[in-house]
């Protein structure tokens, strides 16, 4: 069973940087895509964005289209989410997820690392 493991959330000011990680641990994954979704206090989750693992294209929501990106390192079965231009709004806490092949939708989820970006 792979199992995904999130890292590099923090405090930032706003205008910063930071670099999320999710690592796919238990045996090398092989599934249709990884996401990263956001979900702040009292809001719902909402779509970060994504990349197909097969070839590698990446989608993005509006709100961080030039802002954030998606890249993977394959060898590390490890996706990252490299988040520049970071605004007050972009806090929250974020989840990577994974969906197998096998799965119709993401059936996989990290456990979440928190993002805050100070005024």
């Amino acid at each position: 069973q792979v199992q995904l493991v999130e890292s590099g959330g923090g405090l930032v000011q706003a205008g910063g940087s930071l670099r999320l990680s999710c690592t796919a641990s238990g045996r090398t994954f092989s599934g249709v895509a990884m996401c990263w979704f956001r979900q702040a206090s009292g809001k719902e989750r909402e779509f970060v964005g994504s990349m197909r693992w097969s070839g590698g294209t990446t989608y993005y929501s509006d709100s961080v289209k030039g802002r954030f990106t998606v890249s993977r390192n394959r060898a590390l079965n490890t996706v990252h989410l490299q988040m520049d231009s970071l605004r007050p709004e972009d806090t929250a806490v974020y989840y990577c997820a994974g969906q197998s092949v096998e799965a119709s939708g993401y059936n996989l989820w990290g456990q979440g690392t928190q993002v805050t970006v100070s005024s």
